[in-house]
């Protein structure tokens, strides 16, 4: 049986250890060790990785991933080693204070949701870039923000040691702890005072104060309560930067103030709103007029400037009314390509269509009597396809 040591002190880096076995694994080379600082998946946080270094070697094997399998920690990685051979592990430390971040304050922020309003945590994964908590009950907007607000003031005025412990079946009885599920053996409770009392078995930071920050970026529906996405720590800090930064653009564009960019980019929207119904009237004028232009004049072909693929529909639905044959609309440009929307009133183009797509190098589909799409070909060639 491996000796986690994991268990005894989270911010361990770097142990000697013994191969107690090595094995020809699906991902690698499947080691197993006397004792490790590893942590192996579970219970929502993901695995540590690393290196295995051996005596008088400069060669380190990676440790690509750490899973529990019957009650052995196995370590995945990407080169053998010989059982009894000595070793000196040493875990990828950025990663792991990472993941003890976003693990410690997830703990705070689902004890705290518990205790305030009766939440229970019954889903928690800590992805790559954001941990999302699922809660069994739903939360208003307000309760939201009380809980990003409660959490830091946690952090940041409690900050009482994390205690870890592991009680004996008949201290469990009295203990009030927070647990998915029914749990058998020797339970690790980790806690949190003040804010969260659970059953663990991950790795956590000593004191409430190394999460740092607590940022809840989203809420949404989920089932019959609510998903609520956040990031912790050094997370939280390259979020809000990575945010700081892209206002600080959207400020410069907009020539406002880095916190009137909101209103800013309000007015630029009513702006833009404005300016689309004045370009939609001057089109209905300008579709008018050429399907006036082309009453009774049977097929058409047409290219218009700048046109979008509603705007290519809507003028070739106009023409159509009034030509009396078939109608095609093109536009774009001979070096990007050009949009097209063809009609014919009670007619079929479906092989029309898929003669011009092979010719033309163009794709596109729709209605017998009516389709949209594209092609990659010139005006002139354009031009000659219709004349044939």
């Amino acid at each position: 049986m491996t000796e986690k040591l994991y268990e005894q002190d989270a911010f361990l880096v770097k142990f000697e250890a013994n191969v107690l076995s090595c094995e020809k694994g699906k991902k690698g080379f499947d080691i197993v060790l006397d004792r490790t600082a590893f942590y192996p998946e579970g219970g929502g946080q993901p695995w540590d990785t690393g290196v295995l270094g051996t005596a008088g070697t400069q060669d380190k094997v990676k440790v690509l991933e750490v899973h529990s399998r019957e009650g052995e920690i196995v370590h995945t990685c990407n080169h053998p080693l010989e059982p009894g051979t000595a070793v000196t592990g040493v875990i990828d430390w950025d990663r792991r204070f990472d993941l003890m971040q976003q693990h410690s304050g997830e703990h705070v922020v689902s004890g705290l949701a518990h205790a305030l309003w009766g939440c229970e945590n019954v889903g928690f994964h800590m992805g790559a870039e954001v941990v999302t908590i699922d809660f069994d009950r739903p939360l208003t907007e307000e309760q939201f923000a009380t809980l990003e607000q409660t959490a830091n003031w946690h952090l940041w005025q409690v900050n009482l040691p994390v205690n870890i412990t592991y009680p004996s079946p008949q201290e469990l009885e009295r203990i009030r702890y927070r647990s998915k599920k029914e749990l058998t053996g020797q339970v690790r409770i980790v806690e949190f005072p003040g804010a969260d009392c659970c059953a663990c078995c991950g790795t956590h930071v000593n004191y409430p104060a190394q999460v740092g920050l607590v940022k809840l970026l989203s809420m949404r529906k989920f089932r019959e309560g609510a998903r609520v996405e956040l990031v912790c720590g050094g997370r939280a800090l390259q979020y809000l930067s990575r945010a700081m930064e892209q206002n600080a653009q959207v400020s410069h564009l907009l020539s406002a103030k880095v916190f009137e960019t909101g209103a800013a980019v309000g007015r630029l929207l009513e702006e833009n709103t404005a300016l689309k119904s004045r370009l939609l009237s001057l089109e209905e004028s300008r579709f008018t007029a050429l399907a006036q232009r082309y009453a009774g004049a049977g097929d058409v072909v047409l290219f218009e400037e700048g046109l979008s693929s509603d705007s290519s529909r809507r003028l070739c639905d106009a023409v159509l009314h009034t030509c009396g044959g078939r109608c095609a609309c093109f536009s774009g440009t001979d070096g990007a390509g050009y949009k097209y929307a063809i009609g014919q009133r009670d007619g079929d183009l479906r092989t029309f269509v898929k003669e011009l797509n092979q010719a033309l190098n163009g794709r596109g589909g729709g209605k017998p009597d009516f389709v949209q799409g594209s092609v990659q070909a010139s005006r002139r060639d354009i031009q000659a396809f219709f004349q044939t």
